[in-house]
């Protein structure tokens, strides 16, 4: 959900064309339901009491938005189950210093600085 509402918001603010948000959300879904090798190249996190749990949790060492704290709770509960998941993208600034506390890699490493208030809405509240 993340990426799409990225994309859309992109074009809002004038920084994508319709057909450039097109091209992308499209790509963006074929990599969701198909990916490279046919698997699909992400991985489904149902939110569940687990996933609330731990995002609450969250919210009590790092300032978020909610729907940031999930999207960090699903990725702990994701790398507690697999230990080699140690990897997360975001360009969220809040957000990825959230994940670089927990002990993830971020990705991209270098990614420019966004404000995290606003994201979604052109009038910033």
């Amino acid at each position: 959900m993340e990426v799409p509402a990225a994309l859309r918001r992109k074009q809002r603010l004038g920084e994508l064309s319709p057909e450039a948000t097109a091209l992308l959300a499209d790509a963006f879904a074929w990599e969701w339901a198909i990916g490279p090798d046919g698997s699909g190249a992400f991985s489904i996190v149902d939110l569940t009491d687990d996933v609330l749990e731990t995002a609450v949790r969250s919210l009590g060492r790092h300032p978020l938005r909610a729907y940031d704290a999930i999207q960090l709770a699903s990725a702990l509960l994701a790398r507690a189950a697999d230990p080699a998941l140690v990897e997360f993208a975001c360009f969220d600034d809040s957000l990825r210093e959230a994940a670089r506390a927990e002990g993830f890699s971020l990705v991209p490493p270098d990614a420019p600085a966004t404000r995290a208030r606003g994201r979604g809405n052109p009038r910033g509240s």
